[in-house]
């Protein structure tokens, strides 16, 4: 049974209700929130018959101080298996997945999910360890595009990446330097992109399982990227090919 989760902001709990993936219990809305994205949470929710709840802002700021108004409590995101993905992505023209080697910060993820939804990913890989998991922040971060496109959760990225491969994907790992230049790269084929963490980048046995690595184009005062600024450079250049 899927354990209780909130949502909060508006766009998120907005785009949760257009999404219908998950099941919401009611929603809870400040009593002075006001405004057109207010008004078609109201709607929207009222067609789906779910339950709204107006409560004095104070009682909101319990959740969260930065819930805009409006909060929806929910069940936890689902994660997908990894087989239903894989096959998901390889009905799709372009056959693109997203694979995540130890982002720790749930705004990063955020970012990184918008950016994924936004450029047509078919779905992401995050690991169990070592790594953030969906949560509150990663859905207000992703300004709701976390309820639009399938994630799963994996025990070993490198285990999982020799599945990919063996499913017909390309492994490419972005890297600060010494890799393809990107918008020299030939992606018409299926392709999991790896995004590193923060700190570290991708990890060497990582690096080792890639079958390309490619570098953003940068002037040499940068140092290097931030991973969801990086992911959104290598999306949009995937983005631009026509299958």
């Amino acid at each position: 049974m899927l354990s209780k989760s909130i949502v909060y902001g508006r766009n998120p709990v907005l785009e949760l209700l257009k999404a219908g993936k998950r099941s919401i219990n009611k929603i809870i809305l400040s009593q002075t929130a006001r405004g057109t994205t207010i008004s078609e949470i109201v709607n929207l929710a009222k067609r789906k018959g779910i339950a709204v709840h107006n409560v004095s802002p104070k009682k909101l700021d319990n959740f969260s101080e930065d819930s805009q108004g409006v909060v929806a409590e929910t069940s936890s995101v689902k994660y997908v298996y990894l087989g239903d993905l894989i096959k998901k992505a390889k009905e799709s023209p372009r056959s693109l997945l997203v694979a995540l080697d130890g982002i720790e910060d749930p705004h990063n993820l955020g970012a990184i999910i918008r950016n994924c939804v936004a450029f047509g990913a078919n779905g992401i890989i995050i690991p169990k360890w070592r790594a953030v998991g969906i949560n509150e922040t990663v859905a207000k971060s992703s300004a709701g595009s976390v309820e639009h496109i399938l994630v799963s959760r994996v025990a070993n990225i490198n285990q999982t990446l020799s599945i990919l491969k063996k499913n017909g994907f390309w492994v490419v790992a972005g890297v600060k330097s010494d890799g393809y230049m990107l918008g020299k790269f030939d992606f018409h084929f299926p392709i999991a992109v790896i995004i590193g963490s923060e700190g570290f980048g991708i990890h060497e046995l990582t690096k080792k399982k890639c079958d390309f690595l490619i570098s953003i184009p940068h002037e040499n005062a940068i140092s290097s990227l931030n991973a969801s600024c990086a992911s959104a450079i290598i999306l949009y250049e995937i983005s631009k090919i026509k299958f």
